[in-house]
């Protein structure tokens, strides 16, 4: 059985050590990859971006299953970012460099659908109410 990535459970599990140890949470992203959206001019020439999600340095940070989204300034200007779970090669301390890094991820490619409904899906639950 096929199993969804686990980069955004570990992505959130060592953000919250980081800050619970009271470090400095920094991820290194692909910039290049699909969907990403970064400030371009902030993006190293191996097309790589290190980015600050301390909460003191961001605003609205959201860690979820297909991508990180958040607002930060970039010279002093606000700037909405998103960030897919499979573009981030790793996550770590400022402090100290402790956390992890990723291997490339290739994308996902969409779930085909079920030619014929599955057996368990055709059942439905039998309530009964109980005086």
């Amino acid at each position: 059985m096929a199993m969804t990535s686990s980069r955004p459970y570990m992505i959130r599990a060592l953000y919250e050590w980081i800050v619970d140890n009271g470090c400095t949470p920094y991820i290194l992203v692909d910039a290049q990859g699909q969907g990403v959206e970064v400030p371009q001019q902030h993006v190293n020439k191996d097309g790589q971006i290190v980015l600050n999600i301390n909460p003191t340095a961001v605003k609205d940070l959201f860690i979820g299953l297909e991508q990180i989204n958040f607002n930060a300034r970039f010279g002093g200007i606000p700037t909405d970012l998103v960030i897919p779970c499979g573009s981030v090669l790793g996550i770590y301390a400022r402090e100290n460099g402790q956390g992890m890094v990723f291997e490339h991820e290739p994308n996902p490619e969409p779930p085909k659908p079920d030619s014929e409904p599955k057996k368990d899906a055709q059942k439905r639950p039998n309530l009964k109410v109980v005086k």
